[in-house]
């Protein structure tokens, strides 16, 4: 793993508890440190890094999508043919095309995994959008099974738990072989625009409802604020951590960035 922050850490420690051996290089020595006290062995070097990985090595990239490129080209003189480079960060899904044409002739294999899981990764599992080679990516099997949350992490649908003729694949597992290069950085482009405008639809409910007694409250006028019509239908005081624990049972709203959210005003009430 090159890229020891608040995701490449913790699935260290997530690969390490699933019994695998992991090589880790970071600018930070204390956050190598950090990881070695876990189990991890560190680097002095990138080179150092890459001559302590049995052939054919696997480099996992959680760093920055803008430092990619600048990464790569540092590691590719040293790897060699049938190596594979993940590019686990947020790249754009073209960037991964181009890059797995560059690493073909050379005999490399680049994959993109589109990675969602946070902070709390280490306890309930990433879940991981893969795009890339079929072979590269069925060798590496045992590492996305091990960083994937598994099939208890939701119930089973409707419908799946019945035989069919087709394949079926990893999804229940909670990772799954999108398909070509760039693939899985789409797919987990689509996911973040999908969780942003959850969290903005979130963010704007709990202010209406934070609001909701504005009428109860004297405002100078000014040339910004429209005057309210009809301040008298909006003077209740809403408990809003309360409204958040109870949309999160039943409500066709709940999800686990609700569940979030509910925890943090749990622990930090709004005045």
């Amino acid at each position: 793993m090159i890229g020891l922050g608040r995701m490449g850490g913790n699935m260290v420690r997530r690969l390490l508890l699933g019994g695998h051996d992991c090589v880790v290089y970071d600018r930070s020595a204390d956050a190598m440190a950090d990881v070695a006290s876990a189990g991890a062995t560190a680097s002095k070097s990138l080179e150092h890094f890459v001559a302590q990985l049995a052939r054919p090595r696997v480099v996992w990239l959680m760093v920055p999508s803008a430092v990619v490129d600048a990464t790569l080209k540092d590691l590719m003189p040293l790897l060699k043919s049938d190596d594979v480079v993940v590019d686990g960060g947020n790249s754009h899904y073209v960037d991964d095309i181009r890059r797995a044409k560059e690493f073909t002739p050379l005999g490399l294999h680049y994959l993109d995994v589109g990675v969602s899981g946070g902070v709390w990764g280490t306890e309930r599992g990433y879940c991981l959008m893969i795009g890339g080679d079929g072979p590269a990516v069925k060798r590496l099997d045992p590492v996305f099974s091990t960083l994937a949350p598994g099939v208890n992490a939701a119930p089973v649908t409707p419908g799946r738990d019945q035989p069919k003729s087709e394949v079926q694949t990893t999804a229940a597992e909670g990772y799954l072989h999108c398909g070509p290069a760039g693939s899985g950085h789409f797919v987990k482009m689509v996911h973040n625009g999908i969780e942003y405008a959850l969290m903005e639809a979130y963010a704007e409910g709990f202010n209406l409802l934070a609001h909701a007694n504005a009428g109860a409250a004297d405002r100078p006028t000014d040339a910004e604020t429209a005057p309210l019509a009809q301040p008298e239908h909006f003077k209740y005081d809403l408990p809003l951590p309360e409204i958040a624990e109870l949309w999160r049972r039943g409500s066709v709203i709940g999800s686990w960035l609700l569940d979030l959210t509910a925890r943090a005003l749990a622990e930090e009430p709004l005045e």
